[in-house]
């Protein structure tokens, strides 16, 4: 329904808060049962890949060379920063080149961009190239993953972000093995608050994992995640890879100081990469012409990282039990999801032990 050229979709999109997963009866005996791990066998080389689908986010203080290490030793994979230089990754596979098959290159469109990545590629053996922009809708971006292809036939693309069925099929066509989708579930992102644009990220994920299943593609739901159920749901829906940053956020791999605050509460600090602190950061400053679309936060201090991956990993191996899949690549398959108006009891909430 519109006028004019506006027009209205009525069906319900859903969050990954409106929903739960029906159990099912299973065989299994115990979590420790359940294989998390996969291997992936990509549309548009001859690479394959394996290990456990979980990303760490290709932010300054997620995608650093000290979770790689860390999450490795899991078979996840740490979407590096675009800002670190090729020489850095030549100095930290020297000493850790097992490290390599669970990295991903990340490059912007500019031709500095460009420049950059390929210096990466000719200096190193990973594999993964993420090419990533905020609005991956737009004609130079799909040129863009189309040049890439080109230049690199061998490599695995992952391009995005997108959250339609029509855009992923348009990236996996120009050259994208796994189709990064989410426009505004961050936790730091507020593109949502600034433009109004965005779509929940359970349909988005449902929808693109359709689409990009059709033509032999993967995807990576990329943001909106909040506790381990979250990438159970994830999955459920579709989705090949998950990706994620403010979960992996606050920990001691983790870039950035620990800030001791009033209490002695320790902290760290945690940006989007279109936060005013990013831009100022490697553009000087928010251009006059644009908007900050993320925020700045300081999280609590959690740690080593191990700690919250074993949680991660735990919660999901129990969502396969539930559903009876012994495998995490049949948890789509044994999923269905209920629509709800709650998701926990919030009774005790004020009141939990820390």
């Amino acid at each position: 329904m519109g006028r004019g050229g506006m027009h209205i979709e009525e069906a319900v999109k859903l969050d990954f808060k409106d929903v739960l997963i029906r159990p099912k009866r299973s065989t299994l005996k115990s979590r420790s049962e359940v294989e998390l791990s996969r291997k992936y066998v990509f549309r548009h080389t001859e690479e394959t890949w394996e290990g456990v689908p979980i990303i760490a986010a290709n932010m300054d203080t997620t995608g650093t060379f000290e979770m790689v290490r860390a999450l490795s030793k899991h078979k996840c994979i740490v979407a590096m920063s675009k800002h670190i230089k090729p020489d850095a990754f030549v100095e930290f596979l020297k000493k850790n080149p097992e490290c390599a098959q669970f990295m991903a290159i990340s490059s912007g469109i500019s031709d500095a961009d460009f420049a950059i990545l390929k210096e990466c590629v000719a200096k190193t053996d990973i594999k993964m190239l993420c090419l990533d922009v905020a609005n991956g809708y737009s004609e130079a971006f799909v040129a863009y993953v189309k040049k890439v292809r080109k230049e690199f036939p061998k490599h695995i693309i992952v391009a995005g972000n997108v959250v339609t069925g029509e855009m992923t099929e348009e990236l996996i066509l120009s050259g994208a093995d796994i189709v990064k989708v989410g426009i505004g579930p961050g936790s730091v992102c507020t593109t949502r608050k600034q433009t109004g644009v965005g779509y929940p990220q359970l349909s988005a994920v449902i929808e693109c994992a359709d689409a990009a299943h059709g033509l032999g593609g993967c995807i990576v739901s990329d943001g909106g995640c909040s506790c381990p159920g979250d990438l159970a749901k994830a999955f459920g829906g579709g989705s090949d890879f998950v990706m994620m940053g403010g979960m992996l956020a606050g920990h001691d791999e983790s870039a950035g100081e620990v800030i001791e605050g009033p209490g002695g509460k320790k902290r760290k600090l945690f940006y989007g990469m279109s936060s005013d602190t990013a831009m100022k950061k490697y553009a000087g400053g928010v251009a006059e012409y644009r908007s900050s679309e993320g925020k700045t936060v300081e999280v609590p201090y959690r740690g080593p990282v191990d700690a919250t991956m074993y949680d991660l990993l735990g919660g999901l191996r129990s969502a396969c039990t539930y559903t009876g899949a012994q495998k995490l690549k049949e948890m789509s398959k044994r999923t269905t999801f209920i629509r709800v108006t709650q998701q926990l009891n919030p009774v005790f909430n004020a009141h939990e032990a820390k």
